[in-house]
């Protein structure tokens, strides 16, 4: 991912516009760059020129020279049509354009501002192996590295269940989607020029492998998988595979986990106008309409989710270098409550307590007036720091999104993983949140469906414009389990421990290895702050 370099959004490699801004990112020093920029699917072979000499209207010259009148295709004078009675509607008073969609086309606003709206290409599946990669160098005395490297599982749309909802009149619960199916992992030791000294195969049935079995490599390195505990040799956060290094002066290993998976689009938002049919989920789906209130939240999934991740403080980052970090996520600071106010005040009447409506104007809010931060500080910046600096990378967005969330009691917890751009070329670690929310009562008994089954718990991607929506290019390593203490989320951000006499770890790095299987199509997902009323 980059930076747009004029209003600081994320960009993908190979953007050649800020979906955020609109600004020109490409190479304009490229004898074709007008071209295709006005032509999205023309070249310098295919696109019209102008004339040699001056002809009536509508005449263009094609590449061979041939004179073309284009006035002449139906479906131009089609589209000039639709434009013109899109310019004339345009130029009206608001007074008026309001009252016409009123009384003649619910909906037909939404899809006219859909229509010229930035948007990404997302695969609706994707098969690949992701590589994640430690390099490790002594440069003095003999050293040692201890780690825990999480091992990730495969990911339902409703997290470690099989079904979502259970229907009161007998019909058979709906069975829930697998997002991320995790085929194979496996654990790799190479020296410094890439070559493989040893490779091992973990298990992703949750099986373990004690310390005192554990597998020793050719150059007397550890490695074992014995499932979650508190000592030195269990993994402190969830399953995971552990390794223990042992390096003399001048010596470096690297080691990597190389994860095949497969990767499925999946949408929590039922939105016809914003969601591509080809995506699953949206039947099943949340909208401002069906969505339940504040109050129905501890109502749903046997109140499990409020108890677990709508503490108003959480995820004390302490102090560090003298300077006290405080809470990442902290629902009671003044600008957190003060925003949370200024969101619900913008709600249109009659949903001030309808969470999606929140949650959603919360998301917009922070897409309207907080930018990316490439170079964001250690420690990460809390919630309420974004907010008040109004910038933050995608752990900072988080913390804010999330201390908004929790100011309604609306449960919200982390997901971490890595995330590349759409052409799987390059990788960054990232994280970004879940969220539940509840259907409204009403919509539940009209299908029969139980009340504290109806609900979703969905993922939000602030800073990438993922709203309710998993895509193919975002791995999940792993998803915030409950933890009084927050030693988990510490463990997780903190995997180990190592020598200080002249051993360096480097910060893991991530890369496709191979080809990635992206055969099931695509489908777009559009940049736009969704309209409430």
């Amino acid at each position: 991912m980059g930076t747009c370099p004029y209003c600081q959004s994320v960009t993908y490699t190979g953007d050649t516009i800020c979906y955020s801004c609109g600004r020109i990112l490409a190479n304009i020093r490229s004898d074709k760059f007008a071209m295709e920029q006005q032509f999205h699917r023309g070249s310098l072979d295919t696109t019209f020129k102008m004339t040699k000499k001056p002809t009536k209207g509508g005449v263009v010259q094609t590449h061979t020279g041939r004179a073309v009148n284009i006035m002449k295709n139906r479906r131009n004078r089609t589209r000039h049509l639709v434009l013109l009675f899109f310019v004339a509607f345009i130029m009206l008073a608001p007074q008026v354009r309001e009252n016409l969609f009123e009384k003649w086309a619910p909906g037909i606003q939404e899809y006219l501002m859909l229509i010229p709206a930035p948007y990404h290409l997302y695969d609706n599946e994707a098969t690949y192996t992701l590589d994640r990669e430690v390099v490790v160098f002594n440069s003095n005395s003999a050293g040692w590295l201890y780690e825990d490297i999480v091992i990730p599982t495969d990911v339902e749309s409703l997290y470690g269940k099989d079904s979502d909802f259970t229907y009161t009149n007998g019909d058979l619960p709906s069975p829930t989607t697998t997002i991320q199916k995790i085929k194979s992992v496996n654990l790799v030791f190479s020296d410094s020029s890439g070559y493989y000294e040893d490779f091992i195969s973990i298990p992703t049935n949750g099986s373990t492998l004690s310390y005192e079995d554990k597998i020793v490599t050719s150059n007397g390195h550890y490695a074992w998988w014995p499932g979650y505990g508190a000592d030195n040799h269990s993994c402190h956060v969830g399953n995971c595979v552990k390794v223990e290094l042992h390096l003399q002066p001048g010596e470096s290993t690297i080691f990597s986990l190389q994860v095949t998976l497969t990767s499925t689009s999946y949408s929590w938002w039922d939105d016809s106008y914003r969601v591509d049919s080809r995506v699953a989920g949206i039947d099943e789906g949340i909208n401002v309409g069906n969505s339940g209130e504040f109050s129905d939240i501890e109502m749903r999934g046997g109140g499990q989710r409020t108890q677990e991740f709508t503490s108003e403080n959480w995820y004390d980052r302490g102090t560090k270098g003298g300077v006290n970090h405080g809470y990442a996520i902290n629902s009671q600071a003044e600008i957190v409550e003060s925003t949370a106010a200024l969101i619900s005040s913008s709600l249109p009447e009659g949903l001030q307590d309808n969470a999606y409506a929140y949650a959603r104007a919360a998301f917009d809010f922070l897409h309207a007036h907080v930018t990316y931060d490439k170079n964001a500080p250690n420690p990460a910046r809390s919630g309420p720091l974004c907010l008040e600096e109004s910038t933050g990378d995608c752990d900072e967005q988080t913390n804010a999104f999330l201390s908004l969330l929790r100011a309604k009691g609306i449960p919200g917890w982390y997901v971490f993983g890595a995330l590349t751009d759409t052409k799987y070329d390059y990788w960054e670690a990232h994280g970004w949140g879940y969220i539940l929310l509840p259907m409204s009562e009403s919509w539940c008994n009209e299908r029969n469906i139980e009340l504290d089954t109806c609900f979703v718990e969905a993922s939000v991607d602030v800073v990438n414009n993922k709203w309710l929506l998993h895509t193919p290019n975002a791995y999940i390593a792993w998803i915030e389990e409950p933890d009084s203490t927050g030693s988990l989320l510490n463990s997780y951000y903190s995997p180990g421990k190592y020598s200080s006499n002249g051993l360096e770890r480097w910060a893991p790095s991530y890369s496709t290895l191979g080809d990635v299987d992206t055969s099931g199509g695509k489908h777009p997902v559009k940049s736009l702050a969704e309209n409430l009323r």
